[in-house]
């Protein structure tokens, strides 16, 4: 089965992609394109599924660079793929060759870039990240290098959407203590749960700190299991463990 990768216009003709688990090496509960090396998935099945994601963006997979994501809001520069990946969940580069990317399984990943100043970023923007201000960070950190966020666009891939994601009332709690307006974010589920709009407040945080553009493709990960993964998904079926879906983009 060939690669299905997901692109936008807002992203071209920059060679970008979020790749869905299809036409991959894996096989279980991992089936197709797991590009996650932190899964329990074999090291050999990842290699080739990271070297098919990279061949897709003419690259070889050491031009593939990523990072160690700890749910922060730190944002780093890179100039090569690190060896040892840093603890952070943005990257931005202004390297032409080198391909930044992200992986996920319901958190946002969030692509960036200011074409006429030839910045790219970057992002995994779980709650906690964008809540902390992982977004902000990338483009601060896209703007050391000579972009501005007035000419950056930024694209959220594929992530869980509002209706499969429930949370209880500490978690709401955090978002009315950031602002109260984050309200609005959230809709009223079973009993005392409710339902949080992941990439709205991802957009709203995009487009409050001054972005040129921003949306979202409208892909649901936990609904569409056989071409995402779902870190929810999988604990609500009490599988062992599930697959990381890769996102990029080059210069």
């Amino acid at each position: 089965m060939t690669l299905e990768i997901l692109t936008s216009d807002r992203l071209a003709p920059l060679q970008h992609g979020f790749f869905t688990r299809r036409g991959g090496a894996s096989s279980g509960v991992f089936t197709g394109l797991n590009c996650g090396p932190g899964s329990s998935d074999q090291t050999e099945a990842v290699a080739i599924n990271r070297a098919r994601a990279a061949a897709a963006l003419g690259l070889d997979p050491e031009a593939l660079a990523g990072v160690h994501q700890v749910h922060s809001a730190d944002a780093i520069a890179v100039t090569a793929a690190p060896k040892d990946k840093p603890r952070a969940d943005a990257l931005v580069t202004a390297t032409p060759g080198l391909a930044l990317s992200v992986l996920t399984a319901d958190c946002q990943p969030v692509l960036f870039a200011d074409h006429g100043a030839g910045v790219i970023g970057a992002a995994h923007a779980g709650w906690r990240g964008a809540l902390d201000g992982i977004l902000e960070a990338t483009l601060e950190a896209m703007e050391a290098l000579g972009a501005r966020r007035a000419d950056t666009v930024a694209v959220i891939g594929p992530t869980i959407s509002q209706k499969a994601y429930e949370v209880g009332p500490e978690f709401l709690d955090d978002f009315l203590m950031d602002d109260p307006e984050n309200a609005r974010f959230f809709a009223n589920g079973a009993g005392d749960r409710y339902l949080f709009d992941l990439p709205g407040f991802g957009l709203h945080r995009l487009r409050r700190a001054g972005i040129g553009a921003a949306e979202w493709t409208r892909h649901c990960t936990y609904e569409d299991p056989d071409r995402f993964y779902s870190y929810r998904r999988t604990t609500h079926a009490r599988e062992a463990d599930y697959g990381r879906l890769l996102s990029a983009i080059r210069l």
